[in-house]
């Protein structure tokens, strides 16, 4: 039988996923992908779009709701049921993929469902893909780490505390789910504005932005699709 493949779709740019995650999606009879349902009555999904980009049929594409809440209660009960349905057509003997944006073994919730897969015995691969803040650092053209720079990549539940520890250290910081943090990364602009602050969202999507005034950043509301890479100069 053909394993489960969960295919990385890379930050957003349909031209980012790895030709290998193409030649996945294009022998697959069933995609399983996330959307979102906005309170204005919005369906979006990222995933989706970027495949429609890729010219895959949307009939083979098997939307899933994913609740965006810190309450992961419904986003388990979502994934329990991909995992049955993606489980049936794999012993029917489909060809199944899952996607994710970004990695799909780097902060994604997703992997639950690879996790209960191999728990099962279901084989699964897992194809590698471009991480938002690799993305974001070749949009502004940085060399995220040097020579033997250290690199910590940290989530959204930091402080203004712990990224001071991290840069005493010399450890170039990606944030990731800024949104999370919105007044620690102000407080800290605030008490270190001779950090270099290099500030991310929608990368690879026509709405990508990218700043590094600390005063701009510092007056932002992050939103979900957005980053920061915070360094000294002097490194």
């Amino acid at each position: 039988m053909h394993p489960i493949i969960f295919v990385s779709l890379g930050p957003g740019e349909p031209e980012l996923i790895t030709v290998k995650g193409l030649k996945a999606l294009q022998a697959a009879d069933s995609i399983f992908c996330p959307e979102t349902h906005t309170k204005d009555g919005r369906i979006l999904s990222r995933a989706a779009d970027i495949m429609q980009q890729l010219a895959i049929p949307e009939s083979n594409i098997c939307r899933f709701p994913l609740p965006m809440s810190k309450q992961r209660t419904q986003a388990f009960n979502a994934y329990e049921q991909v995992y049955a349905e993606a489980s049936a057509l794999h012993l029917s003997g489909k060809k199944v993929c899952i996607v994710a944006e970004g990695d799909a073994g780097f902060y994604s919730s997703i992997y639950y469902v690879y996790e209960q897969l191999q728990a099962n015995d279901i084989p699964v691969e897992h194809i590698a893909g471009i991480p938002a803040f690799i993305a974001a650092g070749a949009l502004a053209g940085l060399h995220v780490a040097s020579q033997e720079e250290r690199l910590t990549v940290i989530p959204g539940t930091t402080t203004a505390e712990e990224i001071e520890k991290l840069i005493h250290e010399k450890s170039a910081i990606v944030i990731m789910k800024l949104s999370q943090c919105t007044d620690e990364i102000h407080r800290c602009i605030c008490r270190h504005p001779e950090y270099s602050y290099h500030y991310f969202e929608n990368v690879g999507t026509p709405n990508e932005k990218y700043l590094s005034d600390a005063g701009q950043i510092g007056t932002l509301r992050f939103p979900y699709f957005s980053l920061l890479i915070i360094r000294i100069d002097s490194f």
